[in-house]
């Protein structure tokens, strides 16, 4: 009887309880999210700190030069076709937009302008993380799963300065030259398809981008094109590098899904970065 009567109570504690645990789950998951998240942000700003610590030094140099080689001349060819045809469709669309007003003079500055500030910076990154960041999270994450990296700390060679520190750098350096690169043949297309294809006067064209873009609406383009790069770089080295600390896969589905969340990740932050950067800059 009395052990019958305490399995009684238990499930009457048991169906007290249920309601409530069932309304906290939601708040349950998305604590167990945002811990998730601050924990990963944590371990790459620290993963960051090491790579960056471990750049200053002699041999590193011809590293960064075939990585800047990869992610940045590599990806040029991609870049020039996206940025042409973003600044024909802004060009197409600002003439269309502004002509209601009689103030399709404005068509370079808008272009410009546009280009620039936003979308230079913006398409360039989300190109590269498209191109590039995913080939070096998978690149990394298979040297992982094949025992590659712990190969290296056998032999006495640091994987972050080996594998990852020349690939920060030199996103650093190819980000703001691809996104100039962008900005240039973007303008290019605003010309093509506002002056040659619209019949819009050149020099009108040409002259209120010189009056309109100041120095500082460039440096604001490049400024964000760095911290995109350290984002990606970061990000992408991140995933890969600890795929085997999954717990929802293993290994080449793990490099997979590790690929995949390098680039959705990327791209998500560097939209959120875009709004911060931008607003801390105006």
């Amino acid at each position: 009887m009395a052990v019958s009567a305490n399995s009684r109570s238990g499930s009457e504690n048991k169906t007290k309880r249920g309601p409530g645990t069932l309304m906290l789950r939601p708040f349950a998951l998305v604590g167990r999210t945002v811990v998730s998240w601050v924990d990963n942000l944590g371990a790459s700003a620290i993963f960051l700190f090491m790579a960056l610590l471990q750049t200053f030094r002699r041999k590193q140099l011809s590293k960064t030069v075939q990585q800047v080689y990869y992610i940045g001349a590599r990806s040029i060819s991609i870049i020039m076709l996206v940025s042409l045809f973003t600044g024909m469709v802004l060009g197409l669309q600002s003439y269309h937009a502004l002509v209601k007003f009689g103030a399709q003079g404005a068509v370079g500055s808008l272009v410009s302008l546009s280009l620039v500030m936003e979308l230079g910076p913006v398409l360039t990154a989300i190109m590269i993380t498209a191109r590039a960041g995913s080939a070096i999270a998978a690149e990394i994450g298979i040297q992982r799963i094949s025992e590659q990296i712990d190969a290296l700390y056998t032999m006495r060679i640091n994987p972050i300065r080996y594998l990852i520190s020349p690939k920060i750098i030199a996103s650093i350096i190819s980000f703001p030259l691809l996104t100039a690169v962008f900005d240039l043949i973007g303008i290019v297309g605003g010309y093509v398809s506002g002056v040659l294809l619209l019949g819009l006067n050149g020099g009108v064209y040409l002259h209120s981008i010189k009056t309109y873009v100041v120095m500082s609406d460039i440096t604001n383009g490049f400024v964000k094109s760095i911290v995109f790069a350290v984002i990606v770089a970061t990000v992408c080295c991140y995933q890969g590098y600890f795929v085997h600390m999954r717990r929802d896969s293993h290994g080449a589905q793990a490099v997979g899904l590790a690929t995949t969340s390098a680039v959705v990740t990327s791209c998500v932050l560097i939209l959120i970065s875009d709004y911060v950067v931008t607003s801390l800059l105006v």
